[in-house]
């Protein structure tokens, strides 16, 4: 890339390029466990702007500026109280819309609290998760139809976890369905237990069997197919198997920063994220797992807890225990006799390699190949998206968030099949789509 595009690709920040994309589509902001009624405001930075959250005495959720417009205190400090929340400076109170409520330092008569407002953002809770919408007030879009939040609140499992780099990185390493290879798999092929994979991968604590790990090792170059839809792109890795046959690793990218991931046989549990942007430098990916035929189980959730799937072993603040500041708490000795991360987890081994290539990527020093078609893909649909609204052309994709539910997954399949044909035989449907009416079940 060079230099021009690489930058407008990751900087998010009110008016920037990829920042007035994001502000057109509904963001995860935070989980909704965070928030308890009456309870601690929670600090939240959210495409590079500092806001407030918190929730009031009827469980509605404010997001808005943590600055009170009367003499910039912070409201982190404020108390969430009686349907608002107050600052402690000198008394002033706003409800989740931003709208002063109590100002007792002016005089009754004169009505100024009516005059003030803080900057807030529209809300919603939608599959455990808070959203926020930080886009133009008259072109506000329907939430996507994920598919975990549309099964009941027993089918899915919900957490996140911080990651110390660019959103971008962390996204494109979830699409790249050809690094499992290494930076997943033993590179002792005799092994049954090839690391942590049967932990992570097969259902419900290891999900794929020692045929697919296999093929994935002895085939470290997939072919790469691509196809667009309307609420973004499925991108699908194909391996060798020992036979006439194509194992098929097909992942999900929904715009403008959701993606699933390619493993989940037919009954399993699938794997979402969505890498939320905080700053340029660092995001919060939201970790998600559901299962739209079954309520999971207790054990799965512990699993979850303990950094099965696509989630990390987290602490109370949801940093990952191996990160950056640590290491990963590398294992040499491991890397030497059986891993070439030497890193343990999956969440882990893939964040190790997305932070390592630095806060923000360089792209102008990448040499891509033919196993990085789906980031090429990525990058031209979300880069002409954001040039498109620069001429006023708003995102195709808003007109299409009830296409969101759509689902990712492993398959074997003959190979003379093209990708269409892959995808109608392991989904029903040529892009994977799956969708259902909304239920307040669901909800």
């Amino acid at each position: 890339m060079n230099r021009r595009d690489s930058d407008d690709l990751v900087r998010v920040g009110p008016g920037t390029t990829m920042g007035r994309l994001m502000r057109q589509y509904w963001m995860p902001a935070a989980m909704s466990s965070e928030l308890k009624r009456d309870g601690e405001p929670m600090r939240l930075m959210l495409l590079g702007e500092q806001l407030i959250a918190f929730r009031d005495s009827s469980g509605k959720v404010g997001v808005m500026d943590h600055k009170c417009p009367h003499r910039c205190a912070s409201l982190f400090l404020g108390r969430n109280e009686e349907g608002g929340l107050r600052c402690v400076y000198h008394g002033w109170k706003f409800d989740t819309e931003g709208a002063c409520v109590d100002m007792p330092t002016s005089y009754p008569d004169l009505n100024a609290k009516d005059l003030i407002r803080i900057k807030s953002y529209p809300v919603r809770e939608w599959g455990d998760m808070i959203w926020a919408y930080m886009g133009p007030a008259g072109e506000m879009p329907e939430l996507p139809d994920l598919e975990m939040a549309l099964v009941p609140a027993s089918h899915r499992y919900v957490s996140k976890k911080w990651q110390d780099c660019n959103w971008v990185q962390a996204l494109e390493g979830s699409i790249d369905t050809a690094h499992f290879t290494f930076a997943h798999l033993s590179f002792d092929k005799d092994e049954d237990e090839v690391l942590d994979i049967k932990k992570h991968f097969v259902n419900p604590l290891a999900r794929m069997n020692t045929d697919h790990m296999r093929w994935i090792a002895e085939d470290p170059r997939p072919v790469i197919k691509i196809s667009p839809h309307d609420a973004g792109l499925a991108i699908a890795g194909g391996r060798l198997t020992d036979g006439d046959n194509i194992y098929w690793r097909i992942a999900q990218f929904l715009m403008p920063v959701h993606a699933y991931a390619p493993s989940s046989m037919p009954g399993e549990n699938i794997f979402g994220q969505s890498f939320v942007p905080v700053t340029d430098t660092n995001c919060w990916i939201f970790t998600y797992a559901w299962n739209p035929e079954r309520p999971l189980t207790e054990a799965e959730r512990q699993g979850y807890a303990n950094g099965n799937g696509v989630m990390a072993v987290v602490d109370e603040n949801y940093v990952p225990r191996r990160n950056k500041s640590n290491d990963y708490l590398i294992d040499r000795k491991l890397q030497k006799t059986k891993s070439y991360t030497g890193i343990q987890g999956v969440s882990e081994q893939d964040a190790a390699m997305q932070d390592s290539q630095g806060p923000i990527a360089d792209r102008t020093r990448e040499h891509l190949g033919p196993t990085d078609l789906g980031i090429m893909h990525f990058r031209k649909l979300v880069m002409d998206a954001a040039r498109a609204l620069q001429q006023g052309t708003a995102p195709a994709h808003l007109a299409h968030q009830d296409r969101y539910a759509v689902r990712s997954g492993g398959c074997v399949t003959d190979k003379s099949k093209d990708l269409p044909a892959v995808m109608v035989e392991r989904f029903g449907e040529a892009t994977g789509y799956v969708g259902r009416p909304r239920t307040a079940a669901a909800e």
